[in-house]
C-alpha cells in the first residue's frame, strides 16, 4: 500500500509541474506571419533572442501534438520535451523564403523527434536489467561530455571517462540507439558543416519542405473544387482517388 502512495504522489507532482507550464505557455503571445518572417532572418543570423520567441510562441502547438502519442512508453511531459526540441530544430531549420507558415513546417521535425523518442524508449524497455543500468550510466556521461567538449563525445572519450573498455561502450549505444548524434556535424569541428539530418533521406515519410507543399497542393484543389457544381465536384474526386 505505501508503494501505491508513493506512486500517487510521484503522479500528483507531475501533473502538478505540468498544469504550471500549461499555465505559463498559455501566456505566451501568439505571433503574427510576418513576425515569423522577421524572426526566421534574424535566427539565420544568429540571434538567440528571435530563436527563443520564435518557439516560445509555438509551445502551444507542441503540446497539442504530444497528446497524440500518449499512452506508448512515454509521458506526456516527456513527449512534450522530446516535441520542444523538435520544434527547436524546426526554428534552426526554417526557410521563409518557402512562402508557407513555420508551424506547418516545424510539425514534422516534432513528431521526428517524438517518434524517435518513442522508438528508444521501446527498444531500451526490451533489455534485461544490468543492460538498461549500464545504458542511463552511459547516457549520463554522454550528456556531460557533449556539454563539456561541445560535441558529441567518442566511445574512446566514454570509455576513458568511465573507465570501461570501448566494445562495452559501443554495445550500449547501439543497444540505447544512439549510434551516433544525428545533429552532429559531418566534418567535426565545423559548427557549419551539414549534420547527419541533412543528408540522410527517411524514404518512408515526406521531407518537411515535400509535406508542405502536398499539404498546400492539397488546398488549391479543394479551393478549385468549390467552384464546380455538386456534380462536377464529384466526379473529379472520384477520378483523383
Amino acid at each position: 500500500m505505501r508503494q501505491l502512495k508513493i506512486v500517487k504522489q510521484v503522479t500528483n507532482r507531475e501533473n502538478a509541474s505540468l498544469d504550471k507550464y500549461l499555465q505559463e505557455i498559455a501566456r505566451v503571445e501568439l505571433i503574427t506571419a510576418e513576425e515569423e518572417v522577421i524572426l526566421a532572418r534574424r535566427i539565420k543570423e544568429g540571434d538567440k533572442i528571435a530563436l527563443e520567441r520564435l518557439t516560445k510562441a509555438n509551445l502551444r502547438f507542441v503540446v497539442s501534438v504530444s497528446k497524440q502519442y500518449q499512452n506508448q512508453g512515454l509521458s506526456l511531459p516527456d513527449l512534450i520535451n522530446e516535441g520542444n526540441l523538435g520544434l527547436i530544430k524546426a526554428a534552426e531549420r526554417f526557410d521563409e523564403t518557402r512562402g508557407f507558415k513555420f508551424i506547418s513546417y516545424a510539425v514534422w521535425w516534432i513528431r521526428q523527434s517524438i517518434l524517435q523518442a518513442l522508438a528508444e524508449q521501446a527498444r531500451i524497455v526490451r533489455l534485461p536489467l544490468n543492460k538498461i543500468g549500464s545504458i542511463n550510466k552511459i547516457n549520463r556521461a554522454y550528456g556531460e561530455l557533449e556539454q563539456q567538449f561541445e560535441r558529441p563525445p567518442t566511445a574512446d572519450e566514454l570509455a576513458e571517462h568511465l573507465e570501461c573498455s570501448v566494445e562495452d561502450v559501443r554495445q550500449s549505444l547501439a543497444n540505447s540507439g544512439r549510434h551516433i548524434s544525428m545533429d552532429a556535424p559531418l566534418v567535426e569541428g565545423e559548427e557549419s558543416s551539414s549534420s547527419m539530418y541533412d543528408v540522410l533521406p527517411n524514404d518512408a515519410l515526406a521531407s518537411p519542405d515535400e509535406q508542405v507543399m502536398l499539404e498546400s497542393l492539397q488546398n488549391d484543389i479543394e479551393r478549385s473544387l468549390l467552384s464546380l457544381s455538386g456534380r462536377e465536384s464529384d466526379v473529379v474526386r472520384l477520378f483523383m482517388v
